[in-house]
């Protein structure tokens, strides 16, 4: 056993003696990856063109990647070859490859090697690429290769482009702003809005589609390219590469007259007639002309009826619990109450917030709901519970199992709360965070927790009021900036201004927390 020791430990230091001759780190025989990822190759470039030998890429001498770039739409840079891969810690980077005109003989598809021996990096009209190669450089070795979809919200483009560029990506729900007048055609620059921010898509004035008519909201396929704005610098904007790049979703604008903006679920000590929920009004509205009612869902698995809620949000029992809005008159802009009587900010002695406008408050705990739901003093269910809660907004007084809501916001993710072959489930409306068909796919989804449906407010616990925030065109019909799932904890000494206003406010500053508002 000594003797096996000995050997062991000898065997041991002529491996560490022989391995710390090799200065370089390399192993006996092993030999470098002749194709770089792109990640690595968009590295190199510090500010100044940077040659591409074997030995300044680190012994590779080229890249492979499946083509993105398509000139058949003639809307892209000429001679651009764009080619992305996913080799390097799963990132998807692309690099653009000026091969000149043979660059419209690839498309979509194409799996390549490039040989970038002899090439350059650099920056051109702000945009990164290989110049110096020509069409003897790229090696197509198959097609028809499948591209996952990539959604990139158009605030991560405006914020990072350099990750994007070269690469296929889509920005998913975006209408035109202003809003397209039935003349309106692609051609130029016209900016969009996916709900995250705005971007400029540019459309060169020959390209195939660039007459054609603008839609009311569509996905847009396209890869990143730039513009200088007015002080110089490069701005990106998205260059959409063909007609088939076009997925319209709709072409008529719908406009809801109410949005949900905050609720408190959980209030201070009992919950006993403390819960209330906010809106904001996008029009004037007289509710006696006018009316629209207001449903809560509760998946407490100690409410009747158990099991998935087969009427939606008219299952009513200890489930569901309707308001109906009848009487008052809001006007837009106009932040408006609904649900406890006491009309307290925070729970039984807290701040009275009776001064704000409150369309229906009654006692839950000893009142019905107006056709839809028993008493109860838990419309929704309290602590950090996951199961799922919901509110929901509806043109009318009447809400049936198929009825469509104009607004919906869900809390919580479990329990049983949906079940597609019974037609079983919580209705969504096409919101900032829903959507009854799926946007990539296309395939119908009008339920929550189906498809992509799976955004949910996350509950915080006892004296949370949950402001969404968000930004409402109305001009435009549509969410242009998302609501947030935050909370933020009361006092029982906050005050209506808390929920209406800014808040918290830092140093006199605007960054504290807005609620959501109207924006023209």
């Amino acid at each position: 056993m000594k003797r096996l020791i000995l050997n062991t430990i000898s065997l041991i230091a002529v491996i560490i003696i022989f391995g710390g001759c090799d200065k370089t780190g390399n192993f006996p025989g092993a030999e470098v990856n002749p194709n770089i990822a792109i990640y690595d190759l968009r590295s190199f470039y510090k500010g100044t063109d940077y040659p591409l030998t074997k030995k300044s890429m680190l012994g590779s001498v080229g890249i492979t990647g499946v083509v993105v770039s398509d000139h058949s739409g003639k809307n892209l840079p000429a001679g651009l070859l764009m080619v992305q891969n996913k080799v390097r810690l799963n990132a998807l980077r692309g690099i653009a490859i000026n091969i000149g005109a043979a660059a419209g003989q690839f498309v979509p598809g194409d799996s390549v090697i490039v040989h970038l021996e002899g090439g350059v990096l650099t920056r051109i009209d702000g945009l990164l690429q290989v110049t110096g190669l020509d069409a003897s450089a790229v090696t197509r070795v198959a097609s028809g290769v499948n591209i996952p979809v990539n959604r990139v919200p158009s605030s991560y483009i405006l914020a990072e482009p350099d990750k994007y560029e070269s690469t296929e990506l889509v920005i998913v729900k975006a209408g035109f702003d202003p809003l397209p007048q039935p003349t309106d055609t692609y051609s130029g620059d016209k900016m969009v809005n996916d709900g995250f921010a705005s971007l400029t898509v540019h459309t060169e004035p020959g390209a195939t589609f660039a007459n054609n008519s603008l839609p009311g909201m569509a996905n847009f396929f396209g890869v990143i390219a730039y513009s200088k704005d007015g002080n110089g610098k490069y701005v990106p904007h998205l260059r959409i590469r063909r007609p088939e790049d076009i997925t319209v979703l709709s072409s008529t604008i719908t406009q809801a007259a109410i949005v949900i903006s905050g609720y408190i679920g959980d209030v201070k000590g009992t919950d006993l007639d403390g819960e209330y929920m906010q809106f904001l009004a996008t029009k004037d509205i007289d509710f006696s002309v006018t009316p629209y009612s207001v449903v809560t869902h509760n998946t407490s698995s100690g409410y009747s009826p158990t099991g998935v809620p087969v009427n939606g949000w008219a299952t009513g029992g200890k489930r569901d619990y309707k308001f109906d809005l009848k009487s008052g008159t809001v006007k837009k802009g106009e932040y408006f109450y609904v649900g406890n009587s006491a009309k307290l900010i925070n729970g039984v002695g807290s701040t009275s917030i009776a001064q704000g406008k409150w369309i229906v408050s009654r006692k839950t705990n000893t009142t019905a709901g107006d056709g839809i739901g028993d008493a109860s003093s838990d419309l929704f269910l309290n602590a950090t519970s996951a199961f799922t809660d919901g509110i929901a907004v509806f043109e009318g007084t009447t809400v049936t199992k198929n009825s469509v809501p104009i607004d919906v916001i869900i809390t919580g993710y479990n329990g049983a709360i949906l079940n597609v072959a019974q037609g079983a489930g919580l209705r969504i409306a096409n919101t900032d965070w829903y959507d009854i068909v799926n946007p990539v796919t296309l395939e119908e989804q009008p339920f929550y927790k189906q498809g992509s449906n799976t955004l949910y407010i996350t509950r915080k616990g006892e004296g949370y009021f949950y402001k969404l925030g968000g930004q409402y065109n109305t001009r435009l019909g549509r969410w242009v900036q998302a609501r947030f799932d935050r909370a933020l904890l009361l006092s029982t000494t906050s005050t209506l201004d808390e929920l209406e206003k800014e808040y918290p406010v830092a140093n006199g500053s605007t960054d504290g927390w807005f609620p959501t508002k109207l924006v023209e």
